[in-house]
């Protein structure tokens, strides 16, 4: 992974505050866990879970739009995509979509069945069930939105990728948030300290705020704001993990406040 710019030029037009209001509707956001899930959907899950879309997807395009900025163009095409991703491994998320998409297939390779036999591209079916690939329409408004928040314009091609991108994260996002309600925390949690040969291990960091989500109180019917914070441990690391659950948290308390 190339080594980021230093965070603090990031002041264009899409950082007159992290707290905006999130181009990922919350109404949007209760549907794809329907799709998941029968579970009731609290309304600090609903604005976490669009926080959290938005923060990746934000993430996704200022990669891309420092990578076309190197080729002096301000319209993202899909090619951008792909530098924003391999420069920043991050950011790799929704790999689901990659299968639907003629802008990943150099990444996803050919395939091979037991016998050698190459696996033919999957095709798109008509099945009723929704899907995160069939629904992934649904997110190009606030994808639009989004781009616009960021100083942004992006070919149809680009427009396209970014709403499976969401709407596969997002998806992904629920499962695990629903995973977490029923099993009463992340149970996969775990941490790894490095300590050189012949010191001590230092004491556990019973204050640390990822170790807080690994568990949960309350009932199994309810998806709750911390589910999904504890979820998102789950789909991201690195700096973009950190930076989703701090907007997350903020976005939480700010229409609780509202």
């Amino acid at each position: 992974m190339t080594t980021q710019p230093a965070r603090p030029e990031r002041s264009g037009p899409e950082t007159a505050s992290v707290m905006d209001v999130s181009p990922f509707k919350p109404s949007l956001v209760k549907a794809v866990f329907r799709d998941v899930t029968p579970m009731h959907v609290s309304r600090s899950a609903a604005w976490a879970a669009a926080s959290v879309t938005r923060t990746v997807l934000a993430e996704i395009i200022d990669g891309a739009r420092r990578a076309a900025a190197e080729e002096a163009r301000r319209k993202l095409i899909p090619g951008d995509l792909l530098s924003a991703i391999d420069r920043n491994v991050e950011v790799e998320v929704g790999s689901k979509w990659y299968d639907h998409s003629p802008t990943f297939r150099g990444l996803t390779g050919v395939r091979y069945d037991a016998e050698g036999v190459v696996v033919p591209s999957r095709r798109r079916s008509r099945s009723r069930r929704p899907s995160a690939v069939a629904g992934a329409h649904r997110f190009e408004a606030g994808v639009k939105k989004l781009l616009r928040s960021q100083g942004a314009t992006a070919v149809p091609a680009m427009v396209r990728d970014l709403d499976g991108i969401a709407s596969v994260f997002l998806t992904d996002l629920a499962r695990d948030t629903a995973m977490v309600v029923r099993e009463g925390g992340v149970k996969r949690f775990g941490t790894v300290t490095l300590v050189m040969p012949g010191e001590p291990a230092p004491p556990p960091l019973l204050k640390d705020p990822l170790l807080a989500l690994s568990t949960r109180r309350g009932d199994r019917r309810t998806i709750g704001g911390d589910d999904v914070l504890a979820a998102t441990t789950m789909q991201l690391f690195g700096d973009l993990r950190q930076r989703a659950l701090t907007e997350a948290r903020e976005a939480t308390q700010n229409t609780s406040a509202g």
